[in-house]
Parts: structure tokens; sequence; C-alpha cells
């Protein structure tokens, strides 16, 4: 087997393909439209750098109260596609309920690694915290998600040794919603994916959120589409028991969402509306 009771690589990038089942495309544009909208209607600045090479940057949503809570969003794409452009509609629901939101653009695979993609998001998120005063918003607040590959960085961000990488509190999430999430990397170096992740033994265990101390005790929800993949429902229930097995203060809630699939599951982030839009607003709230 090359894992779990997968013995070909047709079997594994049947199950971590969603573009197999779903038209993707159609997928996309609607993310695109959607995010012209938001740039369009919302307060926003755009491009706002927090690391030293061109794709280390964040478009921030400003929301018009003072000393606003901020949500913090991690797009997905496979750590290969895709940047914050395409999804600033996750800020739609958000800013006009009084929370400022930043969306996180990361350099991709290959012209960097995982490793890296997963440094530049925790520099994103010091960064934020250490400039809050500059855009009027609570570092106190803060408040996580992310999509597909972002849910891998989501996962990361709750393991990660914030006071003794940083200097800052251990408590600096107050909330996490990792969506659709991808928390056993095991699965890739056989898959379709692995000529641009370029995977490798060490990485595949120090990148699962899955083989990871817990650091961040806050609350987590997992999410996932009703019609995605078995292995993606697979891959939330076998991090919700991992998430529960730690004993964290805060809680774990498993959430599967109706009707839904690997693209349209984050489609209520853009309306103010449904499980997803109401899991990070009550942890918000």
């Amino acid at each position: 087997m090359l894992y779990r009771r997968f013995s070909t690589q047709e079997e594994i990038d049947q199950q971590y393909d969603p573009a197999r089942s779903v038209d993707a495309g159609s997928a996309l544009a609607r993310y695109q439209d959607a995010s012209r909208a938001a740039r369009a209607q919302l307060n926003s600045l755009q491009s706002l750098a927090f690391g030293p090479t061109l794709p280390e940057y964040l478009d921030l949503f400003s929301a018009k109260s003072p000393n606003a809570p901020l949500h913090v969003f991690f797009h997905g794409g496979y750590w290969r596609a895709l940047s914050s452009k395409e999804f600033a509609f996750v800020a739609h629901g958000l800013v006009p309920a009084g929370v400022t939101v930043a969306v996180v653009n990361y350099a991709l695979c290959p012209q960097v690694s995982i490793s890296e993609i997963v440094r530049q998001c925790r520099a994103a998120l010091a960064w934020l915290y250490g400039n809050a005063a500059d855009y009027d918003y609570d570092p106190e607040r803060i408040t996580i998600s992310g999509h597909s590959a972002g849910g891998q960085i989501v996962g990361m961000l709750l393991a990660t040794d914030w006071a003794g990488e940083y200097g800052l509190s251990n408590n600096i999430i107050k909330g996490a919603v990792a969506i659709s999430g991808l928390f056993d990397l095991t699965p890739f170096p056989y898959s379709w994916l692995q000529p641009k992740l370029q995977l490798g033994g060490r990485e595949v265990t120090t990148l699962s959120p899955l083989f990871q101390s817990s650091v961040v005790d806050c609350p987590v929800v997992v999410a996932v589409g009703e019609l995605e993949s078995e292995e993606f429902h697979r891959q939330s229930r076998d991090y919700v028991t991992w998430l529960e097995q730690a004993k964290p203060r805060g809680s774990v809630c498993h959430l599967a969402v109706p009707g839904t699939d690997h693209f349209s599951v984050i489609g209520g982030l853009g309306t103010g509306s449904g499980p997803v839009f109401e899991s990070i607003l009550g942890q918000i709230e």
C-alpha cells in the first residue's frame, strides 16, 4: 500500500483532486467576481508588505468601528496556486458585522517549499499583531481561518510556539476555523501534486498538523463540505480526534456543511450566511 488502503496513485488522486467532481473553473470565476465586488465596496488597503519578498503581502479590509476585532484568512490552492486576490470576497460578510479582515498572500510551490509558506504565514500573523495600532484593530481579539491548504496553515499556526519563536503570547489566537483542511500530508508524495510540492519524508512529518504538539489553546472548528471526498472527511475527523485528545481548554467542533463541495463550502463568507460564517462570527463574539 502507498497510503492507508490506497495502492495506486490513481486511487489517491481520485480522493485528493476536488476538480475531478466539481467545475473548478466556474467556482474560481465566482470567487473572482465576488472578490472584485468586495474590493470595490469595502474600505481596503491592498498589498501591505509583511516580509522582504514580493509575495509576502496581505490585503486588509477595515471595519468602520474603531479597535475592531481582526479575522485573518489563509487561502487555498494546494500550496501551488491562487493568491489573496481571489479570496477578497471572504471579507464581504464579516466587515459589515464590525470585523476587520486580513487576507494573507504567500509564495507558492515549487518556487518555495511548504515549510517556507508556513514561515511566511507565521510572520504575517506576528506582523498583524505588532502593527495593530497603525490600522485600528484590536490585537487581543485575533481569530483565524483557512481553506484547503489554508486549513493546514491554520493547524500549523495552532502548533506554533509563539512565545519561544516570536516573543509573543501563546494565547495570540483566540479562535480558529479550519475548512476542508489537509492535516496529514503523508499521501501527497504519492499524488499528482508531488512534482510541484516536492515533499520529502521529514517534511511530511514536520508539516502535518496531525503530527504536531498542541501549543495554542483556543476554540477550534474543523469544517468540511458534505459533498467532499471521503478522504477530506477522514482528515477532518482525525484532526478533531487529535485536538480532543490534546485536551485543550477551548472547545473543538466538527462541522459537515450540508450541500456544499470543496469550493462552495466557503461561499457563505461572501454573503454573511451559513454554518462556516456563523462559526467564525461566533468565535469573534
